[in-house]
């Protein structure tokens, strides 16, 4: 597969990167790429507090334009779809944004281009009104800000297009801006004087005047680049305010083109610098980033050519791993490639409090070492994020589903964001369900969620993703052939690279064999902390030690279970033993037993404890939690004598044991009862998918209906996956199994591809009635799991 340090023949002679005189050691591969999702778009290396850049617009039709302008990824921005279109890890991508409010079809670029001085990077900003009828005049910026240590300083006073940098960590640095079209805004404002300056034409295509370029250096703290926004409008507004000042309070006033503009000012020691272009209808500019001393911007059709080599990566790439049909084609590469691009790299410190527990959590748990959150030493972490728009941050539980298709597109990511997570689990083997690190993150969350306890758990899905670089099969190499640019690539490229995301076995054994001390503790850690209790209630099960209970539950909420409102046994008791985190162990137990299989030699006793540990979880399962008269798996309680009793919330939770595939020989009746409640009409069956909560359920749809009634992508894929497992082989229930899922996987299919059809976007979760996306938008964490579904790779 076609690397882009092949383009440096070509690129390097454009670019003038030198190797020589840079300061700084060579930086690896890989190291800048769109890292801040939270941003429509903005790029930075994975290190702290390094160089940040991003993109800002607002429209120019009026004075108010500007109270509207996007930079972070909000759903109250209006926007009718964001997505990366194609996305190459380390290596670039294509987004693509409409703007229906500022008629403005906006697109984003990137590539990285390695050299021997580091990596280079080229950025292309490109727009065109959405409806050409209709006018589109719009401002963009740009920035650039050090985050600590370093600077940047104009490179020529008459030239606000090109800066020099340097910084510890990346050494001496050049960044340039090139217009390739655009417009000037005309103004038609009442109040605009009748002859405009000479040096304003509307059919301009480089910018020669203040007019339509704008800059300002601004001094802002270490460690707040991240309000960039604030910092620019303030001083935009600074300088539109002086100059409506000369006009009185009556007016009228001039075009808001000819006023919204920085101010041109550099200050002293500053560390954010922006660039400001206003434009009248279609236009193209370029960031470009290069290292050292002396060098060049990246040329036009250099950019042009790389580009065109990371879309027909990506395509060919996709097309290899991921077949399917011509109806869902584009839209499937679209929502993998917003996974891809919603990988964050986040560093910060993170609240935690050592002190909390509820009364039901037991005195077993660890004595308090302080009093309320503290926060903890600065933490660095390579994730992908749920919703860019929303959830802009590291979830244990998410993580384990976004590796899945990750690790089978591009392992060496799948397995870099798994290191990354699992160097989380500090020495006791905890690591935090939610990973929100720095201000900047915090500033994202409401304050009642900040704050992690480190006696609560998470689904262990970073197991599913072990699973995943076990099981999943290495790709191999692709030609330019298969690439389609025989004949059409530049500078002669005609030999047939090696596939570089992809890991050989061998590569695969050394990282899990890394990983495994730390995934070690943190499998005790489950089963110390969060340990059911058998005894004080008289309950005699073949395993003494395997029951187990979520921690940090609420009256009416387990966050730690994932299925935050799902009901659960009232009221909240040390009695309580919880189904679904009784299956996690069995599958934890099972995946650690085939790793410590798979490492051998030493690891081998490990596996036989294991294998132990999870005969024991399916002895309960059926002992402590199989309700006879409900033809269910149930969560379990106490009553008021203290008896174990069965408590059945039908839905979700009833189908752990069945979705993890726990279930085997000699089930067979519990599979058939778990498999009939799936098509049940009057249960979970839906038009659009499982839903989570049964329609009989006095609870259906109530309260915040979060996981009481809607549908989930993810787990509506663990169970066709299920019932793709079960269906192998002979038999009334394999062909039951077969039957159910074809029935499901096409409904699951067609609402997802109808609502993104419709709305432009792929939803957290659907509702059970209507099949209408529901919350956050763009979801493309766990509901981009629908491209496995589609091309069955399970």
């Amino acid at each position: 597969m076609t690397h882009l340090s092949l383009l440096l023949p070509l690129v390097l002679p454009l670019v003038g990167v030198q190797a020589q005189g840079n300061d700084a050691p060579p930086p690896p591969t890989g190291l800048w790429g769109a890292y801040r999702p939270n941003l429509y778009f903005g790029l930075r290396p994975k290190l702290p507090q390094s160089l940040l850049t991003g993109l800002m617009w607002c429209g120019l039709e009026d004075y108010q334009s500007i109270s509207k302008t996007r930079h972070e990824a909000s759903d109250s921005d209006g926007l009718a779809s964001y997505t990366w279109t194609h996305f190459v890890p380390g290596e670039g991508g294509v987004q693509t944004l409409l703007d229906p409010v500022n008629n403005l079809n906006l697109t984003t670029s990137y590539v990285v281009l390695p050299g021997e001085g580091g990596e280079a990077w080229a950025a292309r900003i490109s727009g065109q009104p959405i409806d050409a009828d209709k006018r589109s005049r719009n401002a963009l910026l740009w920035y650039t800000g050090v985050d600590g240590y370093g600077q940047i300083t104009l490179e020529d006073d008459d030239s606000p297009l090109s800066w020099t940098g340097k910084t510890p960590d990346l050494g001496p640095f050049t960044i340039n801006i090139r217009t390739n079209k655009g417009s000037i805004p005309e103004a038609d404002h009442p109040g605009f004087p009748a002859q405009p300056p000479e040096s304003w034409s509307s059919a301009s295509s480089s910018f020669s005047s203040h007019a339509d370029v704008s800059y300002a250096a601004i001094p802002v703290p270490v460690g707040s680049i991240w309000q960039a926004k604030e910092a620019i409008l303030q001083q935009l507004l600074k300088s539109a305010q002086e100059t409506l000042a000369s006009y009185g309070q009556g007016g009228p006033f001039p075009d808001p083109a000819t006023v919204l503009h920085l101010p041109d000012d550099v200050y002293t020691s500053a560390s954010l610098w922006a660039v400001q272009l206003n434009f009248d209808g279609p236009f193209e500019f370029d960031i470009s980033f290069t290292p050292g001393k002396e060098s060049t911007a990246i040329a036009a059709p250099a950019l042009t050519a790389a580009l065109d080599i990371v879309k027909a990566k990506y395509e060919a790439v996709f097309t290899d791993v991921f077949p399917t049909d011509e109806l869902h084609a584009t839209f499937s590469k679209e929502i993998t490639a917003n996974l891809l691009g919603g990988v964050g790299y986040f560093h910060g410190t993170s609240l935690v409090d050592r002190s909390f527990r509820y009364d039901w959590d037991e005195e077993e748990a660890a004595p308090s070492s302080g009093e309320g959150p503290e926060l903890t030493e600065p933490r660095a972490l390579l994730t992908a994020t749920p919703s860019r728009s929303f959830f802009p941050r590291g979830f244990y539980w998410d993580e384990g589903f976004h590796l899945l298709p990750i690790a089978r597109l591009f392992p060496s990511l799948a397995a870099e964001i798994l290191e990354s997570w699992v160097g989380l689990i500090d020495e006791d083997g905890w690591v935090g369900r939610e990973q929100i690190l720095g201000e900047e993150a915090r500033s994202r969350v409401p304050a009642e969620f900040q704050v992690q306890v480190p006696n609560y758990g998470n689904p262990p899905t970073l197991v599913m993703a072990v699973q995943a670089l076990l099981q999943a099969p290495s790709t191999g190499d692709l030609s330019l052939e298969d690439l389609g640019m025989d004949g059409q690539v530049p500078m002669g490229m005609d030999a047939a690279p090696s596939r570089e995301h992809d890991l050989s076995p061998e590569e695969r054994t050394t990282i899990l064999r890394r990983l495994y001390p730390a995934l070690k503790r943190h499998y005790d850690w489950f089963r110390r902390t969060q340990r059911g209790l058998l005894r004080p209630y008289g309950r005699r099960p073949r395993s003494r030690t395997e029951a187990y209970r979520w921690r940090g539950r609420s009256p009416t909420h387990v966050l730690t279970s994932g299925m935050d409102d799902y009901p659960r046994p009232h009221p909240p008791s040390q009695g309580e033993l919880h189904l679904d985190l009784l299956s996690w162990m069995a599958f934890f137990s099972r995946t650690m037993a085939e790793l410590a299989e798979h490492l051998g030699g030493a690891y081998e006793d490990d596996a036989e404890s294991y294998r132990m540990v999870l005969r024991g979880c399916l002895d309960n399962l059926h002992d402590l939690h199989w309700s006879e008269e409900d033809e269910a798996f149930c969560d379990a309680s106490v009553d008021e004598e203290d008896e174990h009793v069965l408590v059945c919330h039908k839905g979700y939770l009833t189908l752990f044991p069945f979705m993890l595939e726990l279930l085997g020989e000699g089930d067979e009746a519990k599979i058939e009862a778990t498999i009939d409640l799936i098509r049940d009409e009057r249960e979970l069956w839906t038009p659009f998918g499982i839903a989570s909560l049964s329609k009989s359920h006095s609870l259906f749809g109530q309260g915040e209906n979060y996981w009481r009634g809607p549908i989930w992508v993810q787990m509506n894929f663990m169970v066709l996956k299920a019932l793709r497992g079960y269906s192998q082989g002979e038999g009334e229930l394999a062909q039951k199994a077969a039957k159910v899922y074809g029935e499901l996987r096409t409904n699951v299919v067609k609402n997802v591809f109808e609502e993104y059809t419709r709305t432009g976007y792929v939803w957290e979760q659907y509702d059970a009635l209507t099949g209408e996306g529901k919350r956050s938008h763009p979801f493309t964490g766990w509901t981009s799991m629908v491209t496995l579904i589609l091309s069955e790779k399970y």
